[in-house]
């Protein structure tokens, strides 16, 4: 009998062989599975000791990762603090290059501005320029209009010579328009005393010629002008020596004023005949400028002229002045004696009042008895005169 599970079984039960060849079974099995696994421990031991290298291999390849994972981490950590300072360097560089960049910005707009300034003031000076141009151009047409006008040319240059004449001369030295004994009007007759007397200054030249000669733009223009300029000069200073330079009237010549230095110039350096002609008819060639320097020469005459006629009022006054200076003289020496006259009168006075004194000491001190009569003319021998002896 057999007891499972609580119940009570018989040996030959059919639930006992049941079970106890299922136990049976279950060893048998369980003895193969043993030989089998004790075959297969066999089999595996190399496996397991590859298992093993295997492990250690991944256990070492698991600590290089967290190694490598380390030193990346690192790695990242350090790349990043790099971009950190990278970019704030590059944002402090770019700051600097934008401050630097906005100060330049607004230094060149300062310059610019600036620039600008100075370039719309030279714009207006030059507005200014080209309107003085425009008015000068003007000018110059309205003087070629004047220039191509005998009569108007005549003005011209009567005015600038009496502009010249009035700033070297004195109001009385000289006569603007002054009709000559002949009839003949000179534009400007200067008052020099004899010799050499009265000189004409002309100042009515032709320029026809000279403007003519300028205008030439090939040689026989030039060469026809040319020879027109030398007559028609020679032709002036043919007049001006018959008009202007009289016997007995007038200086033994006469001035041809020419307004233009240029014309001055072009006679000298190419026509030297033509001006050989003018000495010759002793009649003067001169421009503004050497206008000039001869009115100084000839006010240093009319100076010295007039020195020379007042020469004798001079020396009447010299004289007079010489008479003053001799009666002066002769006041001081007669104050000279009365003051003499006065210091001897002092003294006497001086000399008395000290005798005075003295007296009156000695009365002073009941002296009596050195007193004595004195004679007193005899003991002043200064006796006083003038208002002193009177009182």
């Amino acid at each position: 009998m057999i007891t499972l599970f609580g119940q009570t079984y018989a040996w030959n039960a059919p639930e006992v062989l049941l079970i106890g060849g299922a136990v049976l079974t279950l060893a048998l099995l369980l003895i193969l599975i043993l030989r089998a696994a004790g075959r297969s421990a066999t089999m595996a031991a190399p496996l397991m000791r590859e298992m093993g290298w295997l492990g250690s291999r991944v256990q070492a390849l698991g600590e290089g990762q967290e190694r490598l994972a380390g030193g990346l981490h690192h790695v990242s950590e350090t790349q990043t603090n790099a971009q950190t300072a990278m970019l704030q360097l590059m944002e402090k560089r770019l700051a600097e290059v934008q401050r630097a960049m906005g100060e330049s910005l607004h230094g060149t707009a300062t310059r610019t501005a600036h620039s600008l300034g100075e370039l719309q003031q030279r714009l207006l000076t030059i507005d200014k320029a080209q309107a003085n141009i425009e008015k000068l151009s003007g000018n110059v047409l309205n003087l070629q209009d004047i220039l191509a006008n005998k009569q108007a040319r005549g003005a011209f240059g009567e005015i600038q010579l009496n502009d010249i004449v009035q700033k070297a001369l004195p109001s009385d030295a000289y006569t603007m328009q002054a009709t000559l004994s002949n009839g003949k009007r000179a534009d400007c007759l200067i008052h020099l005393p004899n010799p050499p007397g009265p000189i004409v200054i002309d100042a009515k030249f032709p320029l026809e010629a000279y403007e003519a000669l300028r205008r030439a733009d090939n040689p026989r223009a030039v060469t026809e002008a040319q020879a027109q300029l030398r007559a028609a000069v020679r032709v002036h200073i043919k007049a001006i020596s018959e008009k202007y330079i009289l016997d007995g009237e007038t200086a033994d010549g006469a001035l041809m004023f020419l307004p233009s230095e240029a014309v001055y110039a072009e006679l000298h350096a190419n026509f030297p005949e033509v001006v050989r002609d003018g000495f010759t008819a002793r009649v003067w060639i001169v421009s503004p400028t050497t206008c000039m320097a001869t009115l100084n020469t000839m006010r240093a005459v009319l100076k010295d002229a007039r020195m020379r006629e007042q020469a004798g009022a001079i020396r009447m006054t010299l004289r007079q002045l010489h008479r003053d200076v001799e009666l002066v003289v002769e006041r001081v020496e007669k104050l000279s004696t009365h003051f003499n006259q006065a210091r001897a009168d002092l003294d006497g006075i001086s000399t008395a009042a000290e005798r005075a004194g003295k007296r009156a000491a000695r009365l002073d001190n009941f002296d009596f008895e050195e007193l004595a009569p004195v004679d007193v003319k005899a003991s002043d021998p200064t006796p006083l005169s003038g208002p002193q002896a009177a009182e």
